[in-house]
């Protein structure tokens, strides 16, 4: 089975699948370690990790495929990715559909904004009209190969027009034949409880900290009818303060030391990134 195909499985049994999003593959087998069955490859992360820079539009279709196929070598469980706005035309949506693919991705989004885009949560987005992201959605679907993602059609009309056009966008993404939808750019539980009333079937919902959203518990988003949540940043976030403030430790006192009770041991952390495995093919072959 591919991991497409474990995905479907696995959506196909019911209850909520939490993703956390992940910047990268260190961070992806964090997810994996800790008990969850599936990863989101959040271009937000993937942005700041790979480039130290805001998410909008700046990685290519390159940059994401590579970095998609290192994340997918790293774990074993389902990985669900941002695609961007395909990165082009008809043919170079083809071309995605055919990389993430390759790259062993289990599931693709694919938003409706106008190239460069941007992050969901950000002021500022511009769409682009219905019937042609509805037509771009076919196009990937069409173009996947076999066995391959899982297309989610992802609209950012909730920040940019409203409720009733995200809405309305979302129904159009379903009949083009998407797998799910997405409604991005939600901060307000206002907002997902419209989404969950008014879209029937499989959809994606995206939880980001720092709004009011967070209040809302993986089982209540389940009783909504939601099939995926995503948690984009709360990995990023929460490591990028640890950084900083062992940083601010090293920097105050000349040593580390205050700060080894909130890190890993190099024995756990020789274990997260597998060393034991590579020095038992040394023992064994070297």
């Amino acid at each position: 089975m591919t991991a497409a195909d474990r995905l479907r499985a696995r959506l196909a049994a019911g209850g909520i699948l939490s993703a956390p999003g992940a910047p990268d593959s260190l961070a992806a087998r964090l997810v994996e370690r800790a008990g969850f069955e599936a990863i989101y490859m959040t271009g937000f992360g993937a942005t700041a990790s790979r480039l130290g820079r805001p998410d909008i539009g700046l990685l290519t279709q390159t940059e994401m495929t590579t970095h998609a196929r290192d994340m997918v070598r790293a774990v074993t469980i389902p990985i669900i990715a941002d695609a961007d706005t395909g990165y082009g035309g008809p043919a170079n949506i083809a071309r995605t559909m055919e990389e993430y693919a390759q790259a062993g991705v289990a599931a693709v989004h694919l938003e409706d904004q106008v190239a460069p885009k941007r992050c969901g949560q950000l002021a500022g987005i511009r769409l682009i009209d219905a019937d042609e992201a509805a037509r771009r959605l076919r196009c990937a679907i069409a173009s996947r190969p076999a066995g391959g993602p899982l297309v989610i059609g992802r609209t950012d009309a909730m920040p940019a027009i409203g409720p009733d056009e995200a809405i309305r966008r979302a129904l159009m993404y379903q009949d083009a034949g998407v797998d799910l939808v997405f409604v991005d750019g939600i901060k307000r539980i206002e907002e997902v409880e419209i989404v969950a009333r008014r879209v029937p079937g499989p959809k994606v919902v995206s939880i980001v900290d720092g709004n009011e959203t967070t209040a809302l518990t993986a089982r209540m988003l389940e009783q909504m009818g939601f099939a995926v949540v995503l948690y984009a940043v709360s990995m990023l976030f929460a490591a990028s303060k640890a950084m900083a403030e062992a940083l601010a430790v090293l920097k105050r006192d000349g040593t580390p030391a205050a700060a080894a009770g909130a890190m890993m041991t190099y024995a756990e952390f020789s274990g997260l990134v597998d060393l034991p495995r590579f020095q038992k093919l040394d023992e064994d072959y070297g």
